[in-house]
């Protein structure tokens, strides 16, 4: 059997846990080694998974945009699917509307061949997928500053067992965090179910 797709939700985080509007807070503390970090993450990625608010904000920015690396081309080019109820016509370039089932139809994308699927921000869509286990690595870059207040990633309803895979510190003061699912704690939890049957 084919291994899945790595399902990753990549996002740029306060202290606080704020991942809202970081275009208003990530830049002063941008560094080479975040990009490299992007840059990597993006060769290893050939689908995007998005919600409306994020589609909408990468609509608007990403198409007119050029860069020497080709980091933008391979954004505009690759194929994008958008969990959205409101949405009728998506005008960025190979963008697909998830009709349906929203966790059936991400189950389906995993088993296709290919690479990593990624989610941009998007934490109302990540939410939403949390109860299903779909997604495989949470992909953290958190930011040493504070808030207060925005859209946070999590709330009082998420709950999900993890395990830290990787971390570093960059230059800057961000911390690096890639969590991955704990299938081992998941699957003692199942034998111990069945053990009890």
């Amino acid at each position: 059997m084919a291994a899945k797709r790595t399902l990753a939700a990549t996002l740029f985080m306060t202290l606080d846990g704020v991942v809202e509007a970081p275009d208003k807070w990530s830049f002063p503390f941008w560094s080479d080694e975040t990009g490299k970090f992007k840059s990597d993450e993006l060769r290893a990625t050939d689908a995007l998974l998005l919600g409306r608010v994020t589609y909408e904000g990468f609509a608007a920015a990403w198409p007119g945009r050029k860069d020497e690396e080709g980091f933008a081309d391979r954004f505009n080019s690759m194929p994008k699917y958008v969990a959205s109820k409101t949405l009728k016509k998506l005008e960025w370039n190979n963008s697909h509307l998830i009709k349906g089932d929203l966790a059936a139809e991400v189950s389906k994308l995993k088993q296709q061949p290919g690479r990593d699927v990624v989610i941009h921000g998007s934490p109302t869509l990540i939410r939403s997928l949390l109860p299903h286990d779909l997604i495989d690595e949470y992909r953290l870059l958190v930011y040493p500053i504070v808030l207060g207040r925005g859209k946070r990633l999590f709330d009082e309803a998420s709950q999900a067992k993890l395990k830290l895979a990787e971390s570093e510190t960059f230059s800057k003061g961000v911390v690096k965090l890639v969590y991955r699912r704990n299938d081992k704690e998941k699957a003692a939890t199942k034998a111990g179910a069945s053990a009890r049957k």
